[in-house]
This record gives structure tokens, sequence and C-alpha cells, in this order.
């Protein structure tokens, strides 16, 4: 793979206005306190232009999801130009912090994230604050630190410590993309993602078509990046969505081949170790299930699962139907929920031997047409 270095100029950024909120959530009861138990639950986010909301659902011990309360974000969501099922294009809108018990989610309509403590399937809104730049897309989490990645402007990274259940800005971690903010369609000329590896000492974000790229950044001790990335040219792959299997590689879904690929990563430098052609449309979404990956194909209708082995080879299990214009998934305790953003549904899935998907049924988010988040605890 042909690998590029390039600067990219810090953002200077004045103060941020933060607000801490404690107001109470309207909530629509669905099930009751004695029906919840501990099986789990899912959240799911709207992205509606009129008010953001986060939609909390009880997962039953059979995998199936009944609505416990719906959360306002206390922001905006917003389209990308030429998006029809994917309004953020993007994956990690919604972020669970597990050490923490927070959820994020990005208001892309208002330039703000908001910052939801979790406790079962109810949660409670502690702050709204100002995303770093134009059009928050996805927020990815590591140890004490989080980074917001800002679609417009050409793209840029933003970061903040967490403490006490708040975000608190990092003061001059702000990085530039470097993309032509003048690319169009918007949906596929934004970038897609931002994900610490595992380890938390990289930080990767997606390009999508503008530029064709995979940025790694370091990261510091003091949570900020270096000046410039490592720049891993993919020509005509649009990476779009990151994922990390067990031994640490990297999985991108490529919309440009309709692909799931595999990545050796060292020093920034991606190295390609195996691809897979899913046969299926819009191929830009990746989630992992245990040993299992799905991959979202949002013109197909369909997910595509696959194994990956010790060196990084892809085993495919073949393609699942899914409700129209599958978007984000994941995956908890044994099952896999799908968005399928054509209008506003989450496909409810059993994960069987071997990654064979069984259909449990599905629910309908209101107003959450074209959105995109979805966390399965």
């Amino acid at each position: 793979m042909k690998v590029l270095s390039r600067l990219v100029p810090a953002i200077g950024v004045g103060m941020l206005a933060m607000t801490a909120l404690a107001a109470p959530a309207f909530a629509s009861t669905g099930a009751s306190a004695g029906d919840r138990g501990n099986a789990g639950a899912v959240f799911v986010q709207t992205d509606n232009t009129a008010g953001n909301a986060v939609a909390a659902y009880h997962r039953a011990a059979g995998g199936t999801l009944t609505l416990a309360g719906t959360y306002p974000t206390g922001g905006l969501g917003g389209i990308l130009n030429g998006s029809v099922v994917d309004h953020l294009a993007s994956q990690g809108s919604l972020t669970y912090d597990n050490e923490h018990g927070l959820l994020f989610a990005v208001n892309a309509g208002s330039d703000t994230v908001s910052v939801f403590r979790v406790s079962g399937d109810r949660l409670e809104l502690r702050q709204v604050i100002w995303s770093g730049g134009a059009f928050p897309v996805s927020v990815t989490v590591h140890g004490n630190h989080a980074y917001v990645l800002d679609a417009l402007g050409g793209g840029s990274l933003y970061g903040y410590r967490i403490a006490d259940g708040h975000l608190t800005p990092i003061p001059g971690s702000s990085r530039r993309l470097g993309l032509d903010p003048n690319a169009t369609p918007q949906f596929t000329n934004t970038p897609g993602q931002v994900a610490f590896t595992p380890d938390g000492s990289r930080i990767l974000v997606t390009t999508k078509a503008n530029g064709n790229d995979v940025d790694v950044f370091a990261v510091r001790h003091d949570g900020r990046l270096s000046r410039s990335p490592v720049v891993n040219s993919e020509p005509n792959a649009v990476p779009f969505a990151i994922s990390f299997d067990r031994a640490g590689h990297v999985l991108i879904a490529e919309a440009g081949p309709n692909a799931l690929a595999t990545f050796d990563l060292s020093g920034g430098v991606l190295t390609q170790l195996a691809i897979a052609d899913t046969g299926q449309m819009a191929t830009c979404w990746v989630a992992p299930a245990g040993r299992y990956f799905y991959a979202s194909n949002a013109g197909s209708g369909s997910v595509s699962g696959y194994t990956v082995g010790g060196a990084g080879q892809l085993t495919a299990l073949g393609n699942t139907k899914t409700d129209a214009g599958t978007v984000d998934a994941s995956a908890a305790g044994g099952f896999l929920y799908v968005q399928a953003g054509a209008a506003g549904i989450v496909d409810e899935f059993a994960v069987g031997a071997g990654g064979a998907l069984t259909s449990l049924g599905s629910v309908t988010v209101a107003g959450a047409a074209g959105g995109e988040g979805i966390i399965a605890l």
C-alpha cells in the first residue's frame, strides 16, 4: 500500500461554551420496572433535525426489544447533502464509554455532543458541549480521553478529557484533516469515522471518497495527537467504517469495491492482509458480534457475515436480508441489532452457531428515518 505523510495544522480554538444539564428526560413507558430485569439495553439515535433524541429499549433475555424511554439530546440532528438513508454517513455517532458508564451522542445540526449517564435502560442527560468544529459525526473513547470527528469544513478532530461524567476540552488537541471542503456530494466526501486502536496508542480516521485515505495519528500521554498523521492511501476504496478483531487486526468497510478488508497496523502504517467482496451494494459499516463481523449494505438491504483468521484472512458466512436502507449495527448478549435507515427500523437477530442470523422481529423508532447511531449493551 502506498503511504504518504502530510503536515496537518492545528485549529486555533477559543473558549468553549459548556452546559451541564440535569433536566429530566421525557420517558415513554413500554417495559415496566418489573419486566426490565438485567437482560440489557439498546440505544438508538434518531438524528431528527427537529430535535435529536436517543430511544432507549429494554433488551429481553430472548433478544427482543421494548421501548423504555425517549431522551432528547438537547441538540439537533443533521443531514448531509445527497444522503438518503444515512444522513450522517458515518459510524460511531452514538458511542458508549464502558469505563465511565457514559453514552455520547453527536448533534450534527447544532455542532454539539451530548453526554448521558447510563443506568440500565435509563439515561440522564449530563452535558451538552461544542464539538470543536462543524457537523460532528463520530466519537471514540479510550481511558479518560474522547475524540470527536467533525465532518464539514475539510474535517477536523477535537479532544476531551473525561471526568465526573463530563467532557473537558484538551488544549491544543484540534487537528485539521485538510480535505476538500467543496467536494460533492457531501455524504461520500466527508470523513466517516474516528476510532482509537484497542491499546489507545493510535487514532484512525477514514476520509471516504475525499482522499480515499485512512489517516493514523499517534496519541501522546497527555491525550493530544501527533501534529500530522500517517496517510495510508487506498485508491478508489472509499474507506468508510472501522473495527478491530481480538488479535488487533484492523477491519475496514470499503464502499468503493463493496468489500470488507483486513489490515495489519504497525507504526501508523496499514498493510492489507485480505479483502472480500460482499457482492452487495453500498457496503459501508462493520460491526463485531463476538468472533463474527457483519458488514452493512445500504443499497441491498442486507448484512454480510465474516470470520477473521489468525493471519487476517476472511471467511464469508453469507448474506442476510434486513429492512431497507441497512446502516449502523451493534451486538450484545448473542444478538445483533441492525438499523434500517429507510424507515427508521431496528431489526433484531439472534447470532447462532457459525454466525448464522435468525430474525427475531423489528421495532420502528419514531422520527428516526435516515438516522444513524446504535449501541447494544
